[in-house]
């Protein structure tokens, strides 16, 4: 195994940066990292594995993400290229590639120094010095900081900002002094998206309306049925909290399946007034299209010239063919403010508006194909 990994990080350099493998670590060219960056931890792409020692000392990598590549060398070559045609740094390209945010927890977490202990204990006795550049309100701050941290061993940064009423500043401030110590402990976690499902148990005693509503939803729908659907219900949300305190009803967590959507195309209010040079544009896709083959079609034009009207215009036909029609396009401002826009909507699916765990999901659906089985691809 080699001794050292060079690793594109999403930060805003144009390098990749080198650590030592240890520990028994098995990191794979393509796959994901965890390694220390400054005060954090961030999550990078392994470029490459060599033997060759940089002139200064490396650190060591915390583990790996992935024990196989998600990137293979194809898509590598490509993040490659996308970063030298457009000046953008590798491991920024990377982190656009995989949207598995999900994956990874962001925790900053603060603990109270000896230093801040005796900065504590002396303003109790004699209170905050005169001579301090804070303000006093920025001095109560920081004590309610002290005194929030000393009751306990370590805090979050959100909950220790919402419990002191304290600003990220103060706290940068009180880390220059060592009266508190920060500590990055984020880490890898199961992304995996879940999904809470109701089940039905032995129901005993009297039920009210609302309950027995539920219940009987439950029984038509064989006894198990999705809390989204219950929610879905005329009913308040506590009526489901009750049967499950009363062991009526009990609530599992599974993996969700990743299915289309089967919602229909919303009507179009879009209406797309193309000039003659789109048209003939649209026509030779829609040719395309007809001939039931793959071809490869790519417009060109300046910016602004309309290409993605004419994407659009075909999507559409596609669509009102009654044939489904997959998008896979960059957060380029044209295709986000139509797709975003009320005005105009293609159809339900994974975009690049998801949350970051249905994101995860669609990702690794399509990168073992079970999205594209279903296109029948």
């Amino acid at each position: 195994m080699p001794e050292f990994c060079d690793v594109a990080l999403p930060v805003p350099l144009d390098m990749a940066f080198t650590y030592r493998i240890a520990n028994g670590i098995q990191p794979a060219v393509g796959g994901r990292v965890l390694v220390p960056f400054r005060q954090r931890r961030m999550p990078g792409v392994v470029v490459e594995l060599h033997d060759r020692e940089p002139k200064v000392q490396a650190k060591n990598i915390i583990s790996a993400l992935d024990s196989s590549p998600v990137l293979d060398d194809q898509l590598l070559q490509l993040g490659r290229w996308i970063a030298n045609y457009y000046l953008a740094p590798l491991g920024e390209v990377f982190r656009s590639m995989l949207p598995l945010a999900a994956e990874f927890k962001h925790s900053i977490n603060y603990r109270i120094t000896d230093e801040g202990r005796l900065a504590l204990h002396q303003a109790s006795m004699s209170g905050s010095s005169g001579r301090s550049r804070r303000t006093p309100e920025e001095q109560l701050a920081e004590f309610r900081v002290l005194d929030y941290l000393s009751e306990r061993d370590m805090a979050r940064e959100v909950s220790l900002r919402a419990a002191a009423r304290a600003s990220k500043t103060v706290l940068e401030g009180m880390v220059r002094k060592r009266w508190i110590a920060r500590e990055d402990l984020s880490d890898a976690r199961d992304g995996a998206r879940m999904m809470k499902f109701a089940i039905l148990k032995n129901v005993e005693g009297r039920l009210n309306a609302n309950q027995r509503t539920l219940i009987d939803t439950l029984a038509a729908a064989g006894g198990r049925i999705s809390v989204e659907a219950l929610r879905g219900l005329a009913v308040p949300r506590t009526t489901l909290a009750t049967l499950v305190r009363r062991e009526g009803v009990e609530i599992t967590e599974e993996p969700a399946e990743f299915t289309l959507s089967g919602l229909k195309a919303r009507p179009s209010q879009f209406d797309f007034q193309l000039n003659a040079a789109q048209q003939d544009a649209l026509k030779n896709v829609q040719r395309g299209m007809a001939a039931s083959a793959f071809s490869g079609i790519l417009l060109h034009g300046v910016t602004g010239s309309g290409k993605t009207a004419v994407y659009l215009a075909a999507m559409k036909s596609v669509l009102e063919a009654g044939r489904r029609s997959l998008r896979i396009c960059i957060r380029c401002l044209a295709m986000r403010s139509l797709f975003c826009t009320r005005r105009y909507r293609l159809r339900s699916g994974p975009s690049s508006g998801i949350a970051s765990s249905a994101a995860r999901h669609a990702w690794w659906s399509a990168r073992d194909r079970q999205f594209l089985r279903q296109f029948q691809i």
